[in-house]
């Protein structure tokens, strides 16, 4: 009997002396999008793929993100909206949220209130995105020209390479968006093709 006991609390044992896995830091697994309760609406497929073409993304999630997104911002300023106006809450947060709107030029300075915040549109967040602006600047062909631009490493936000095409472009960072130094559109070594292209090295000219 004592011999079965031991058996039976090895296995118990073993479980106990087994190490798990420490966690350095902490993620954050929360959704960045949110799929439409309704999957099949007709006005609602054909706004999201006219959406889909005229801003070049990739799929409907990314709108998706665009929309919780602006979900969070509408009930942030509809929750202030809800409090006194001498709150020291809605004082303090309501600033900050205005700011943050000013700040990516998604409201004008004469519409600086909690109220037009509850106005914004999905168009405007895309109209924030590098992808938008590299096209709207000149800088590429296409909208979908500019988002291989971006992701092929081609363009810089002032000092900082940016490969996300959704990176939010702030006002005064806006006037800094331009080619890499390390890009061939920069002034850098020329491309692969652009290379095999190119006119044939001076030695291979003296020996003909």
């Amino acid at each position: 009997k004592a011999s079965t006991q031991a058996n039976h609390s090895q296995p118990l044992r073993l479980l106990g002396s087994v190490n798990m896995p420490k966690v350095s830091r902490h993620r954050n697994y929360g959704s960045t999008s949110a799929a439409p309760r309704r999957a099949f609406e007709k006005e609602r497929l054909d706004q999201e793929l006219k959406l889909c073409g005229e801003y070049g993304l990739r799929c409907k999630r990314e709108i998706w993100r665009v929309q919780l997104a602006l979900a969070k911002l509408r009930k942030a300023a509809r929750t202030l909206l809800t409090l006194d106006e001498k709150d020291p809450k809605r004082v303090f947060e309501g600033e900050a949220l205005l700011r943050r709107m000013l700040r990516y030029k998604l409201l004008p300075e004469d519409e600086k209130r909690l109220d037009f915040v509850l106005q914004l549109t999905t168009q405007k967040l895309l109209e924030r995105r590098l992808q938008t602006l590299v096209f709207r600047s000149g800088m590429a062909k296409s909208i979908h020209h500019a988002r291989t631009l971006i992701r092929q490493r081609h363009v810089r936000v002032g000092q900082q390479l940016v490969n996300v095409p959704s990176f939010l472009v702030r006002t005064d960072s806006e006037a800094h968006i331009d080619f890499s130094e390390n890009s061939p559109y920069g002034g850098g070594r020329p491309g692969r093709v652009a290379r095999k292209r190119g006119p044939a090295p001076a030695a291979d000219a003296d020996d003909e």
